[in-house]
């Protein structure tokens, strides 16, 4: 059995039919699990004790599914709680919705137990890039691992959960250049099944919040190949690409 270190779980979804068995199965395998059928109970709980990760019904009754995430997420630490979206809508807008509101995963009903168990765990086990306990700085957009920051020239700004550990990333290997299956493996974990264009969202994503602050030109498209964080230089500038220590020998 892996081991779960005890972390707690918080499932929101209206159906205790549904729910009471993935549960009970998370139980079972080490996890510390709550089950809340109602929106305000949820946001309560989640202000009181913020999980490891939150499993969300997206048609929770009390709130529309994005009004819930937003208000759950608002009660968390972004980067360190995990995301996991249940709903019935199966088409790719909401899917897209879902993870652009910052969800690790994106799971349909009806669905097995046995693979939201086993998605939840890897997402839950998935580690964070090393680094030293120094926060990390490139003209002056700081990230801070120790609070879980992110400020321009001092001033915050706000990230979801998925663009925070996708800047973590890109700043903590600065200059190198990843394609999408790797920032996949190493943002989102390698056995979660998600989309190659997951990737491409969110990075717009980021890219449009850094642009705000005045670092539109730091992620850069390395066409053919994916995508680098680094310091503008001219037009010639040698690509670094990355260190193969880090990734199998799959592209």
């Amino acid at each position: 059995m892996m081991s779960t270190e005890k972390k707690q779980i918080l499932i929101v979804d209206r159906d205790v039919a549904v729910a009471d068995p993935l549960r009970q199965k998370l139980a079972e395998v080490g996890f510390v699990v709550r089950a809340i059928t109602d929106a305000s109970a949820a946001v309560s709980a989640v202000s009181e004790r913020p999980p490891n990760l939150l499993i969300v019904d997206w048609n929770i009754p009390g709130f529309a599914g994005y009004e819930l995430i937003q208000s759950l997420r608002k009660r968390c630490t972004l980067p360190a709680v995990r995301l996991v979206i249940l709903s019935s809508l199966s088409g790719e807008d909401h899917v897209v919705m879902g993870l652009d509101l910052g969800a690790d995963d994106y799971i349909t009903k009806p669905y097995s137990i046995r693979e939201v168990v086993t998605r939840v765990s890897v997402l839950l086990r998935t580690p964070r890039p090393q680094r030293n306990s120094a926060a990390l700085n490139i003209d002056n957009l700081v990230l801070d691992s120790e609070t879980n920051r992110v400020t321009v020239r001092g001033k915050p700004i706000n990230l979801r959960g998925v663009e925070y550990r996708l800047l973590e990333f890109f700043m903590s290997h600065s200059g190198k250049t990843f394609n999408r299956h790797q920032l996949l493996n190493q943002v989102w974990g390698g056995d979660v099944d998600v989309d190659e264009r997951t990737v491409d969202v969110n990075v717009q994503r980021l890219r449009k919040i850094l642009s705000a602050q005045g670092y539109e030109s730091y992620i850069q498209t390395v066409r053919g190949f994916g995508y680098r964080f680094a310091q503008p230089a001219g037009d010639c500038a040698p690509v670094q690409m990355r260190d193969s220590s880090y990734f199998s020998s799959s592209t």
